[in-house]
């Protein structure tokens, strides 16, 4: 039974179940979420990025909605290259999350020790950013922002 005092505030106390996770197996499921993202992210990644490296050459400037549409294109190819480059850094960042609570709570009664706060924390410090809340005027995530060694920002 539960003390009183670690119950939590009764008017909240029929909100459903509590969230479960086994800490035992965080550190399993990191590494393989990274062997994941290596083996069947990052080849694709990198293609999708050699795709998107070529600049089309400059079309004549007396042809406005053509150049329009090129200056169009090019931010697009940027955007989905960093987009592609951040899905992969994020993965990585959630299984170093992961990892660290593992870590930090593999030997200790999780559902004592492991507080929310805590965990986002940890994913607080992987870089990956937050969605913004749903009909935000922030809806589109930000660019860049990500530890990306190699990442061709142009």
């Amino acid at each position: 039974m539960i003390p009183e005092e670690d119950r939590g505030p009764a008017w909240l106390r029929d909100y459903g179940g509590a969230i479960e996770a086994d800490i035992q197996r965080m550190e399993e499921f990191a590494q393989q979420l990274l062997a994941e993202v290596q083996k069947n992210y990052v080849p694709h990644m990198e293609e999708v990025q050699s795709d998107m490296l070529p600049n089309l050459p400059s079309p004549h400037a007396g042809f406005a909605e053509l150049v329009s549409f090129f200056e169009a294109h090019r931010t697009v190819q940027q955007d989905t290259s960093t987009r592609v480059w951040d899905v992969g850094d994020g993965t990585g960042g959630l299984a170093t999350a992961a990892e660290k609570v593992s870590k930090n709570y593999g030997q200790a009664d999780a559902f004592s020790q492991a507080r929310v706060r805590d965990v986002e924390s940890a994913l607080d410090q992987t870089g990956v950013a937050a969605p913004p809340p749903p009909g935000s005027q922030n809806a589109t995530p930000s660019q860049g922002g990500t530890e990306n060694t190699g990442s061709p920002n142009a």
